[in-house]
């Protein structure tokens, strides 16, 4: 019993310290894609 109090005060750390990192990937993610939107897309310019 003692061995599932620990597994959950280790979770219920995990859950409380929140989704930091997900949160930083997908930032890094969408600012990839804005660079390569700035870089590749806008100096070709409109298609027609």
């Amino acid at each position: 019993m003692n061995e599932d109090s620990n597994e959950d005060a280790k979770l219920d750390e995990i859950v409380h310290s929140g989704p930091g990192g997900a949160i930083a990937l997908a930032a890094i993610v969408i600012g990839i894609w804005f660079i390569f939107y700035f870089a590749v897309f806008l100096p070709r310019g409109v298609i027609q």
